[in-house]
This record gives structure tokens, C-alpha cells and sequence, in this order.
């Protein structure tokens, strides 16, 4: 009887042994990445974005300069003002109403051809299918079920460090 009873016992152990081994490999393990750091790492080290800055940059520089043309018009004319050459005041304020208008379409110009610039960027698709495999190729070799972006998953309230796989990623998509 009592070889029957520890035969039994055994059995159970075992039994709970193996359904514990069971559910263990069933957990659902979890990552993160922090894809905002990603994109900051790709888009720092891209020429694209580097050319879309400086065009930015090259426009900036040239409103400046037109906008400072039209202050030395705006004091010429004050100047003309105040000597009473009411002609030539109005021939200057002409001119400044020419090129403020001017300012205005280039401007809107190059600010549609940087927004053009930007949306391109921003859908670069052979960026995203790097990342995308890059991610999955992570999260498979760690084991990981699910992914969640720290940008997009407003239910993550807290995570471990441990799970945060932003530091992999730049890696691996040798940033």
C-alpha cells in the first residue's frame, strides 16, 4: 500500500512538474524599443535628411538677406519721409509692397518644397522594412512575443529596463 501511495505521489509530481514546464514555455514575454530614438539615430547619420537641412538652411539664409533689403527700404523710405520728398517715399513704398509680396510667394514656395522633402523622408519605406525585419529578427532570437513601440502603446505605464531592446536595434541597423 504504501509503495502504491509514493508511486502515486511520484506520478503527481511528475505530472506537475511537467505542466509547470508546460505553462512556463506558454508566458508571453514582452520588449519594447523606444523607435523615437531610433529614428533620431537613422535620420542623424542620413544624407538626405543632412541635404534637407541645409537647403533648409540655404532658404533661411536667403529670406534673411531678402528681408533685410526690405528694412533698408523701409529706413530709405522714413528717411524720404521726414525730408518731405513725399515722391520718392511713395515710389519706395511701391517697391517695398513689391518685394514683401515676392518674400511671401518664395517663401511659401520653398517651405512647400521642404514640407515635399520631409514627407519623403518621413515614408521611407527601405528604412522601415530594415527596422521592421530588424525587430523581428530580434525579437525572435530573444524570445520575445510582442514588441511595443514606448511612442505608440499609451498602456505602458511601467516596463524593465531588461526589455528595452532601442540599444539592439541602432545596432543592428548599424547606427
Amino acid at each position: 500500500m504504501n509503495h502504491k501511495k509514493l508511486l502515486k505521489g511520484l506520478l503527481v509530481c511528475g505530472l506537475l512538474f511537467m505542466a509547470k514546464g508546460a505553462f512556463a514555455q506558454q508566458i508571453t514575454r514582452f520588449a519594447v524599443i523606444d523607435t523615437a530614438r531610433v529614428y533620431q539615430a537613422y535620420f542623424r547619420n542620413s544624407s538626405s535628411v543632412r541635404n534637407y537641412e541645409n537647403k533648409k538652411g540655404d532658404y533661411q539664409n536667403e529670406i534673411d538677406g531678402l528681408t533685410k533689403e526690405l528694412e533698408v527700404l523701409h529706413d530709405k523710405k522714413l528717411e524720404y519721409e521726414r525730408n518731405g520728398d513725399s515722391a520718392s517715399a511713395a515710389a519706395l513704398a511701391s517697391e517695398i509692397s513689391q518685394k514683401t509680396d515676392y518674400i511671401k510667394e518664395y517663401a511659401t514656395a520653398k517651405n512647400a518644397e521642404l514640407d515635399s522633402l520631409k514627407a519623403s523622408l518621413e515614408d521611407n519605406d527601405e528604412f522601415y522594412e530594415n527596422l521592421y525585419a530588424t525587430i523581428e529578427k530580434i525579437a525572435e532570437s530573444g524570445g520575445y512575443s510582442v514588441v511595443m513601440s514606448l511612442q505608440q502603446a499609451n498602456a505602458i505605464l511601467w516596463y524593465s529596463p531588461s526589455v528595452d531592446i532601442t540599444d539592439d536595434v541602432i545596432t543592428q541597423l548599424g547606427l
